[in-house]
């Protein structure tokens, strides 16, 4: 089964999901937390595997709750919550380190694939979205790049190829169709570029490959 901890301030959005979820045969609700301290207190007794945050909330907000969960316990799998398609603070809780996003208007059969494909390790990284929301503000991001673009340069030329189209919000499945190669050996690059970035999953490197600049939102 998978653990799931909801954290939102709306009674009514907690009850929602847990129902919806518990609809569904491999997953359970353990918890529901009322704002960020509350989450960061029930991770450390509950130990979910995945942890539904909303971005706004009381006390302590979804990022910073974010931040304090996936530091202490990086197993611990976060799902970022939001009403709006574009908001800055998405972006800003996938740099904490949650492993994507999901729209509160998502219909219950993806909020359910959504829990699982984080659970699996894998992060929710949605061609269109999250992609468009990356692009947007690592455009409006004046930090400089150069330390980054060295930490590129420690990658082979097809594993840079490989993030590149990560950050393009392509599967392994798509990349390795795209590269005419098996999808395990796209599985392998991944791999070694998680592990030479030193990020947790692929949205970290979507946000990279944006970041160092290897990567330009369209248009721009």
């Amino acid at each position: 089964m998978i653990r799931v901890l909801i954290a939102d301030d709306q009674q009514m959005v907690r009850q929602g999901f847990t129902v919806l979820l518990n609809a569904q045969p491999d997953i359970e609700v353990v918890g529901q937390a009322v704002d960020g301290l509350d989450a960061v207190a029930q991770v450390a007794g509950l130990a979910p595997d995945v942890v539904l945050m909303d971005i706004r909330m009381p006390e302590l907000g979804g990022i910073e709750a974010t931040a304090r969960i996936t530091t202490a316990t990086p197993h611990i799998k976060v799902l970022v919550l939001t009403t709006f398609d574009l908001d800055e603070y998405v972006y800003e809780a996938l740099r904490a380190g949650a492993s994507g996003f999901l729209l509160k208007d998502a219909s219950a059969d993806q909020l359910a694939e959504a829990v699982r494909v984080v659970a699996a390790g894998d992060a929710l990284l949605a061609p269109g979205i999250t992609r468009r929301l990356i692009a947007e503000f690592s455009r409006l991001d004046d930090r400089p790049r150069t330390p980054l673009k060295q930490r590129v340069g420690d990658l082979t030329e097809r594993e840079t190829e490989v993030l590149a189209l990560i950050a393009q919000g392509l599967s392994n499945a798509e990349i390795a169709v795209r590269l005419v190669v098996a999808e395990q050996t796209v599985k392998t690059h991944v791999g070694r570029i998680l592990v030479k970035l030193g990020l947790r999953d692929r949205t970290q490197a979507a946000v990279f490959a944006y970041e160092s600049g290897l990567v330009r939102p369209s248009g721009y």
